[in-house]
């Protein structure tokens, strides 16, 4: 785990808010110079804490009104074989172990029930696949995963 110190925590809570802020501007609004936000963020990065940069997407506005969690039973010890085919799906928004019944669980988006129903069958396809089941969101009540308080 890396350790983070009290600028590291201002800081990464600020770009979670928003990534696109000049380094002096991150500095303004932390209370540090710019030279050492440059030198947090560059550790930051360095460390693989920061990851990438991106952008926030309101999916629904773009046409995907549709979200999944499926299920995943794997068979044969080929989970994470599978796993790796499964988040080259560009549908695939989160790919995770899970411990329970089944052995794996996918959050996808699509535009259409035949995407849904092509996602699917593709799913079912791969050798090691033993069955799914698909849960369809009704209501997004939270989708963020910046987590801003906790850091």
């Amino acid at each position: 785990m890396f350790a983070l110190d009290d600028i590291d925590r201002r800081l990464l809570r600020e770009l979670l808010k928003d990534s696109n802020r000049s380094y002096r501007e991150l500095a303004r609004s932390i209370g540090v110079s710019a030279a050492t936000v440059i030198n947090h963020v560059q550790r930051l990065e360095s460390a693989g804490v920061i990851k990438d940069y991106t952008v926030q997407l309101d999916h629904e506005r773009l046409g995907y009104e549709l979200t999944v969690i499926t299920e995943i039973t794997v068979s044969k010890g080929k989970l994470l074989e599978t796993e790796e085919e499964i988040a080259k799906i560009s549908n695939a928004c989160a790919v995770y172990d899970i411990t329970g019944l089944t052995d794996a669980m996918v959050v996808a988006k699509f535009k259409s029930r035949k995407d849904l129903s092509d996602f699917t069958k593709k799913l079912l396809a791969m050798p090691y696949v033993e069955r799914t089941n698909t849960h369809v969101v009704l209501t997004t009540m939270k989708e963020d995963f910046r987590m801003l308080q906790d850091i």
